[in-house]
């Protein structure tokens, strides 16, 4: 199976699988995941292949609606990959990206590094913050029963991993505890430059929250 034929066959796969899943993690999600890293990509010397398969299948089966289990996003990917053909290299390399790509790997020391990794990330990443990473914050909070916002539970900042797995706070935290931190993780050139724009709205928003709040 040719490229373009792999990537239309890993679509349709995708948009079934997910078809009935939470707002901020749904195709569209992944549609926006996707094309960020192929515009990344473009500056960068790396698989085109394995960055459009990761990208694709990077929230096949997220832990967050996995009872927290980490290694079932890489396997369903892997199980896939094996049933159209994909040699055993490249499905290593996208589970590892998939398993490794997260913002709570981060609290981790690092056990995996690739230029597709790193491009696939900062797409990821991207759909976090700006516009779209508002509006998939507070969906992701209204589909969880969290408050918008409460002044008497403040951010937390030396969260541990389990801690920030298990966190229950208003979705207004989330902006301190991951989102206004992500600017500053990027990975390469391109994404640091589109995400600063973004990170730039995600403040004003927040000047114009408390103006109202208050």
């Amino acid at each position: 199976m040719d490229h373009e034929a792999t990537i239309a066959q890993t679509i349709l796969f995708v948009q079934d699988t997910l078809k009935n899943a939470e707002g901020g993690h749904n195709w569209w999600h992944i549609h926006r995941v996707w094309t960020n890293a192929k515009l990344i990509a473009k500056t960068e010397k790396a698989d085109l292949l394995i960055i459009e398969l990761a990208a694709l299948l990077h929230d096949i089966a997220d832990s967050k609606f996995h009872n927290g289990d980490e290694e079932v996003g890489p396997a369903t990917a892997g199980k896939y990959l094996h049933c159209i053909g994909i040699d055993e290299v490249t499905i290593q390399h996208v589970q590892n990206i998939i398993r490794y790509m997260s913002f709570k790997s981060g609290f981790d020391k690092p056990a995996f590094h690739s230029i597709e990794l790193a491009i696939v990330q900062d797409a990821d990443r991207l759909d976090a913050i700006g516009a779209i990473g508002i509006a998939r914050a507070f969906s992701y909070g209204g589909f969880k029963g969290r408050e918008l916002y409460n002044p008497e539970i403040k951010p937390d900042l030396n969260m541990n991993k389990e801690a920030y797995k298990n966190s229950t706070a208003p979705t207004i935290n989330h902006f301190y505890e991951k989102l206004l931190l992500l600017k500053d993780k990027m990975n390469t050139q391109t994404g640091k430059q589109l995400a600063q724009q973004r990170h730039n709205f995600m403040e004003d928003y927040l000047r114009q929250f408390y103006i109202e709040c208050n």
